[in-house]
Order: structure tokens, then C-alpha cells, then sequence
């Protein structure tokens, strides 16, 4: 399957839903390909990303037990977990993801829309703020081993 993202920097404040803690860390951080172990609610998953071309890269998520994610990663992953509140807006007739950052990563407030195409026009809320789809220090692997706080 083929992920095909945009992310954004949220510079002033959309009206957000109740969103779900999420925890996640890596278990292989590699330019070429991450495994993501990751925990939304109750619910745990494995994800397998490729490297990015463009805008798209391969991802394969599967879900697996919350006890086997969360002992993953309580002992597996490489350098920190990364912790955020995921918030879920429709605007422009798509569902627009706005990560608020815990932990070594506070501070930092991300959107993210998934699209059909890259070419597909989207309409861009006026709470969103400099692109940054292809600035890897956005990235969550990213974040994982040079975590907001620091930067």
C-alpha cells in the first residue's frame, strides 16, 4: 500500500475534537525503511514504512495485541518514544490529523492529510501554517532520535 501524506505546522488554534493519546517508538530507524510499534487507545499496531518518494512511501500497518505492542515498547525500540494527542478535523472535505507533541517533543503541533494522488488539490485551513512534508526532522522516526526539545 502506498501512503501518500502532507504535513503541516499548526500556527494558530483549529477547534479540535477529543483525540486519543498515541505512544509509539521504532524498532528499526533506517533512511531506506522504519518499523513502527504504536499504541492508539487500547488498540496496538505494526507499521513497516519504505523511504519516501515525493510525497508517498510504502506502508504496511497491521494490528497486533496491546500487551505485545506495549511490552515492545517497553523493551525494544531504539531511543525515546514518541508521545502525542491526535486530534481528527474535517475541513476541505478531507480529515485533517493534528498531532499535539508530549514529553521531549512538546511543544511541536503537526497536521497531516492523507491524500488519493499528489497532484490532488487541497484546500488548506487558515490554521495551518509552512509545509514541512519533506523536511525529515519532522518525521516521528525523526523525532525519535532528535526529539523537539532539543533542536
Amino acid at each position: 500500500m502506498i501512503e501518500i501524506e502532507r504535513k503541516f505546522l499548526v500556527k494558530g488554534t483549529p477547534e479540535l475534537t477529543a483525540g486519543e493519546l498515541c505512544i509509539q517508538g521504532y524498532l528499526m530507524l533506517d533512511p531506506a525503511r522504519t518499523v513502527r510499534i504504536r499504541l492508539i487507545g487500547s488498540k496496538g499496531f505494526i507499521t513497516v514504512k519504505g523511504a519516501s518518494k515525493g510525497l508517498s512511501r510504502a506502508e504496511f500497518e497491521y494490528e497486533i495485541p496491546a500487551v505485545d505492542a506495549q511490552e515492545m515498547l517497553d523493551t525494544l525500540c531504539v531511543d525515546n518514544i514518541v508521545e502525542k494527542t491526535r486530534h481528527k478535523v474535517p475541513y476541505g472535505g478531507l480529515m485533517w490529523e493534528i498531532d499535539v507533541f508530549h514529553g521531549k517533543n512538546e511543544g511541536l503541533v503537526m497536521a497531516e492529510v492523507e491524500l488519493e494522488s499528489e497532484n490532488q488539490p487541497v484546500l488548506i485551513p487558515d490554521w495551518v501554517g509552512d509545509e514541512v512534508s519533506d523536511k525529515k526532522q519532522y518525521f516521528n522516526a525523526w523525532l525519535a532520535k532528535y526529539p523537539y526539545s532539543t533542536w
